[in-house]
């Protein structure tokens, strides 16, 4: 089971995570976050909390669900983008592509300390494969790009396993165990 630390570059902030394939799927638990997918790697249950909000949701059909606060919300999307490097990973497993592929996906995006959200499309591709020799074994790495469709804003993270082992604004700063391949 993977457990470390990512530190995000420009606030100092620091997340402590841990992720671990389970019964329902994959569960990815930091302070504040607490998602689990199912075997397709759609959120199935989602918790966000900070010192004012809370965030509950999860996906039915092809609508993910969110209760923020005492207001229900729906929109067709394919998952929820937060902060947290969680999900990046459950959005890229989902996507399912191959190297040189791309798909564009409605997502609800999760902001700030009040959890505002808004649904973006954008597009997330598949740059390329490399493999690394580790003492373990081979080490696929990911490169990944997505882009926002309406702004072109894009950003580009490094993926091993359910671990990003790095991307814009964020450094993985530490990992006691080798990712879920």
């Amino acid at each position: 089971m993977p457990r470390g630390a990512y530190l995000r570059t420009a606030t100092g902030a620091r997340e402590e995570f841990q992720c671990a394939p389970g019964p329902a799927g994959w569960r990815y638990v930091a302070p504040g976050v607490d998602l689990t997918v199912d075997s397709r790697w759609r959120p199935v249950r989602l918790e966000l909390r900070t010192p004012d909000w809370t965030l509950r949701g999860g996906c039915a059909g092809r609508e993910v669900l969110w209760v923020r606060g005492d207001r229900e919300h729906t929109a067709e999307a394919h998952g929820f983008l937060g902060e947290s490097p969680g999900f990046l990973v459950a959005v890229a497993r989902s996507l399912r592509l191959e190297a040189g592929g791309s798909a564009d996906v409605p997502l609800v995006v999760i902001e700030g300390a009040a959890l505002a959200t808004r649904l973006v499309a954008q597009r997330w591709s598949l740059l390329s494969v490399d493999t690394h020799e580790t003492d373990l074994g081979p080490l696929p790495v990911e490169h990944w790009r997505a882009a926002d469709l309406q702004t072109a804003e894009a950003r580009d993270f490094h993926l091993a396993g359910d671990v990003v082992l790095a991307a814009d604004g964020l450094e993985l700063e530490s990992l006691e165990s080798p990712p879920n391949l």
